[in-house]
Formats: structure tokens, sequence, C-alpha cells
């Protein structure tokens, strides 16, 4: 039996957002709203006023960055239930599209949440400091970028015009040197952050003990995974990171390599790889599962893989079991 009896979809743009309210049968009712705290009370007025209650009614949009904070926050407040959902599985789902704009966005995301229901995620506010340890992490991942770019271009001009280098040179290492300590300063920032949530700090303990798992690595795995509580099983976290490959063949004429799929997490993806890269180094155990690979003939990347994927199943085991991890003993 469905729990829900009517379906909003709401289309996010930075100054208005669009919403389409669904009964489930054929009734459709559009509204649009300024994207303020006065337009989300307007649409939480207008949502009472067709009837329907926010206990039968599921709300969903998509996840749309800082532009969904106004909509989340007082929704949540209000004890709606909010599902936000990945952009790409709602266009994947409406098939061939004929002709866009945002009230007929609204309405094919009213009409996916009436569809799916039964795989609705109901959003579940984060602690603040996660949200403030993932913008503090975007905020150094943007200023080591900028500060790699620096240095590669004053490399090249260094190699291939050095008059010019001679003239860039002392102004960039000025840059350089300032985005090194802003990074340094982040991370004391996030040092602290953990501690100040005792459970968020066990957690990052327990990954942290995985042999090869530094700082980065665990705090991006805590922010994208809400402190390990959004994933039911490892494997389930494995193929969000994208070191779980899948088949692909049809049929006797295509029989395709096996693959991750291309929607896994980019950021955790390399933070692991780089992981694994180091525990091939220091691990005596991961060393000797990828020299014996390698005799076997295995290609590279998908012995790689294949330790991306042990390290989070350790990680999982030593937060799920509330143990710090134990490092094997080779004869």
């Amino acid at each position: 039996m469905n729990k829900f009896n009517h379906f909003v979809g709401i289309d996010i743009s930075k100054e208005y957002f669009d919403v389409t309210l669904f009964n489930g049968l054929t009734t459709l009712e559009h509204n649009q709203f300024n994207n303020s705290k006065k337009g989300v009370d307007e649409l939480i007025d207008w949502i009472k006023g067709l009837k329907a209650s926010s206990e039968n009614t599921l709300i969903c949009m998509e996840h749309t960055g800082i532009y969904k904070n106004f909509l989340v926050d007082i929704l949540s407040i209000n004890k709606c239930n909010l599902w936000i959902e990945m952009p790409l599985r709602i266009t994947k789902s409406s098939g061939v599209q004929k002709g866009k704009n945002d009230k007929i966005d609204s309405q094919r995301i009213a009409m996916y949440a009436h569809r799916f229901q039964d795989k609705a995620m109901l959003f579940s506010g984060s602690k603040i400091v996660l949200d403030k340890l993932h913008a503090l992490s975007k905020q150094r991942g943007m200023y080591l970028t900028y500060k790699s770019a620096i240095q590669k271009r004053l490399k090249e001009q260094k190699v291939f015009d050095k008059e010019i280098y001679n003239v860039l040179c002392e102004n960039d290492n000025k840059i350089i040197n300032l985005y090194e300590k802003l990074i340094e300063d982040i991370d004391k920032q996030l040092e602290n952050l953990i501690k100040e949530d005792q459970e968020v700090l066990e957690v990052y303990q327990f990954a942290t003990s995985v042999k090869g798992i530094g700082p980065r690595t665990a705090i991006a795995l805590i922010c994208y995974t809400k402190n390990f509580t959004t994933f039911n099983t490892p494997r389930e976290l494995a193929s969000y990171c994208g070191v779980v490959p899948f088949q692909h063949t049809s049929g006797k004429s295509i029989r395709g390599k096996n693959k991750v799929h291309f929607m896994a997490n980019k950021d955790l993806k390399r933070l692991l790889h780089l992981c694994t890269v180091s525990c091939i180094q220091s691990d005596p155990e991961i060393k000797t599962f990828y020299e014996r690979k390698q005799d076997e003939g295995k290609h590279k990347m998908s012995i790689l893989n294949s330790i991306r994927n042990k390290l989070v199943h350790r990680i999982c085991a030593c937060v799920r079991n509330r143990k710090m991890y134990v490092e094997r003993q080779i004869a």
C-alpha cells in the first residue's frame, strides 16, 4: 500500500522555483515562488490550501547545491517528507523528452516521485559539523587546484621561456606560498571541527586506523556518507565510490569488459586511488596481494581496483564493529 497520496515536484533556480503538485491520478497544480525564506513559507501555505497534508505528501527536488538551502532548511523544520534526488536519475527515467522549461521540469519531478515512491530516500538533516567539514574540504580542494595550476604554468615557462619565467617567478611564488598557508590553516580548522563531535571523531579514528587511509580520505567518506549512515552495506559504498565493476554484455555479440559506473563519486575514487598506491608501498599484505595478481597476469588497473575495494570493506568493518584496524601479520 502506498504511503503517499500527493506528490510535489520542485525545479529550483537561483531566483525562483517552480512547483507542481500531483494527486496520483490526473490533477496537476502548478505555481512559482521566489527562492527565499518568504517564498518557501508561501509554498507551504499553497500546499496546505490544496488540502495536501504534510504526512501524506512526498516532496521531491534535484540536488542543486546551495540554491536548495532555503527549501531544505524550512521544509525540514516543518517535518515534510523530503526526497533530494540525483538529477541524472530523474532525467534517465523520463525517456525521450520533447521540450523543456521550468514548469515541465517540475511536472516531471512530481511524476518521478509518484512512480518511484517506494524507492524514496527521505532526507534527514545532517549535523552542522558535517556541513562545515564538507564546505571546508571543498574550499581546500579549490585552493589546491589553483596552486597546482600556477605551479604547472611556472614550470612550463621555465622550460620554454626563461625570461618570462624570471618576470613571473617572484609574484607567482608569493601566491603559491599564500595558498600553502591557507591550506595549512584549513587543515587545522578541519582537525578542530572533528574534535567538536565525539561521534564524528570516533568514526574518523576508526577510518584512519586502516593503513593507507589519510585524514583527507576519511573526512571525505564521513561527509559523503553522513558519518557512514547512508549506505546499508560495504558493497553499496564501494559501488558509490566507483570501485565495483559491472558486466557489459548482451547476447553473443557484445562482450564488453567489466567496468565501473560513470555516475560514481569521482572525488572518493581519486582519493581511494592515492590510498591504494600508498598501501602497495607500506602494507605488506597489500603489497603481497598486488605482486601475486601481477604474476597471475592480471591487468594493473584491475588489481588497483580490487585493492580500493578491500580498503572500503576494511573501513566499513572498523566503523561497523567500532574497532580500530589491526594489521594482519604475515608469516
